[in-house]
């Protein structure tokens, strides 16, 4: 049974180790600058990709553009099992999520969603990704869904397991702080955002999967909302 934090950020350092999880699944054509922005960052001891039964190039290109490690699941796991296994690889107390199909990913960006952390102001804080004059003006008031975060590490470790499953996870981990009163926030990442569903897989099965994706995230935050009424969250 995972042990149950205070309800306080906890200290760090000034110079605080952060670690940058990277779960990919079959995206060698987005990988390399992903990966290629966290290492000229100059901000992580570690860069870990874990690849997620991955069949193409991923693994290769991750290492070829300073991944410290990149391992390679043999059969797809899910994001969950990839995060998980991401940070059992590494000690260090802040840790940054960070999905793979970004497009126009910047230092700054990095920079943005990382230091309040670093500097113990908050707890974890989320990348808001471009999506359009509109919807960032009201983001801020929508759901954080967002895969790039950066957090301190007990966080994730005191979420159960059960709860860091696909589109469940995102909400969990915010429906963590806010019950726990720990202080957490957005920043607007202008210029961020992502190779869409309809490029990878095509338009209608994309679209599907975004109706699915919409599906799941409203399911995700009942469950862990009735979870915690009924004290198993």
């Amino acid at each position: 049974m995972k042990k149950e934090t205070k309800n306080v950020v906890h200290s760090t350092p000034k110079k605080s180790v952060v670690a940058a999880i990277v779960p990919a699944y079959n995206e060698e054509e987005t990988i390399g600058p992903v990966v290629k922005a966290l290492s000229d960052s100059k901000m992580f001891r570690d860069i870990i990709v874990i690849s997620d039964g991955s069949t193409d190039r991923t693994v290769e290109l991750a290492k070829k553009n300073g991944a410290t490690l990149a391992h390679q699941f043999p059969i797809n796991r899910g994001k969950g099992a990839a995060l998980q296994h991401g940070v059992a690889h590494t000690d260090a107390p802040i840790v940054f999520f960070c999905d793979a199909d970004l497009r126009g990913f910047t230092i700054k960006h990095i920079e943005g969603v990382i230091k309040p952390v670093v500097d113990g102001k908050l707890a974890m804080n989320v990348a808001l990704r471009d999506r359009g004059k509109f919807f960032m003006k009201i983001a801020h008031h929508l759901p954080l869904i967002g895969g790039e975060r950066a957090m301190q590490r007990h966080i994730f470790e005191n979420v159960p397991d059960k709860y860091l499953q696909g589109f469940m996870i995102e909400s969990a981990l915010n429906y963590f702080c806010r019950s726990r009163g720990l202080p957490y926030g957005a920043v607007a990442c202008f210029g961020l955002s992502m190779r869409r569903k309809m490029e990878k897989v095509g338009f209608v099965r994309g679209l599907w999967g975004y109706f699915v994706m919409g599906l799941q995230i409203a399911k995700a935050m009942i469950i862990v909302r009735w979870s915690r009424l009924t004290g198993r969250f």
